[in-house]
């Protein structure tokens, strides 16, 4: 899946996200299946498989980590498993669980790796299915027929600090805090007040990620 240059995004709520993991967790409870395992697929997926476990009043939660979706949108080639899992999953009924389905392959990469260690069966569930996925969660508390970058909580000041750096890496000169936060705006549809704008800039300079001279700021390109 292509990404473009410009693009909404939605940022959750820690009350909307806990709304969505507890209407996960009713459909998982009420299609009648329990799951021996739980595992997280890190790191979108550690804080919502976390509260799930709790509805379901499950106490064994593992994860893994596949790598596939950087900061900001920022899409790698593949999905690869990079943190194994470490207990024996033979026979048992395992719930992979993730924050959301953009193109799939995170979930796919997870299932595939799962399927392999020789559970008894593997289902999957997440917060927010997109249909322009090409993998089908076996649970999610709601659909998304429209494609847009989805911030959660647990991320907020990471991908903020990522889309800053994508506005000023996409400008050739350098430019002022407001006009980053008028292209933010136009482009994302993220809304930043001056302050929280100024603690963003902070961090992408901190980073090495920018530069600031007087009240201008530019890519690092070095």
């Amino acid at each position: 899946m292509m990404i473009p240059d410009s693009f909404p995004c939605v940022l959750v709520t820690w009350n909307e996200f806990y709304d969505l993991a507890r209407t996960l967790s009713r459909e998982i409870k009420a299609s009648g299946w329990r799951p021996d395992l739980v595992v997280a697929i890190g790191r979108g997926g550690y804080v919502p498989a976390r509260v799930v476990c709790d509805f379901l009043v499950h106490d064994r939660l593992t994860s893994i980590k596949v790598e596939h979706w950087g900061i900001a949108a920022q899409k790698r080639d593949h999905a690869v498993v990079c943190f194994p899992l470490a207990t024996d999953v033979s026979g048992e009924r395992v719930l992979i669980v993730d924050d959301v389905t953009d193109t799939g392959e995170t979930l796919a990469a997870a299932v595939g790796y799962i399927e392999g260690l020789g559970p008894g069966e593997v289902r999957t569930a997440v917060l927010q299915h997109k249909t322009s996925s090409a993998f089908n969660p076996d649970y999610s508390a709601e659909v998304l027929a429209d494609w847009r970058w989805i911030i959660y909580p647990w991320a907020v000041h990471e991908d903020l600090v990522g889309f800053a750096e994508r506005v000023l890496a996409a400008s050739k000169d350098p430019i002022s805090q407001d006009q980053i936060r008028s292209d933010l705006k136009g482009r994302f549809e993220i809304d930043l007040d001056e302050e929280e704008m100024a603690e963003i800039l902070q961090e992408v300079v901190s980073l090495g990620k920018g530069r600031c001279s007087g009240s201008l700021y530019r890519a690092d390109r070095s």
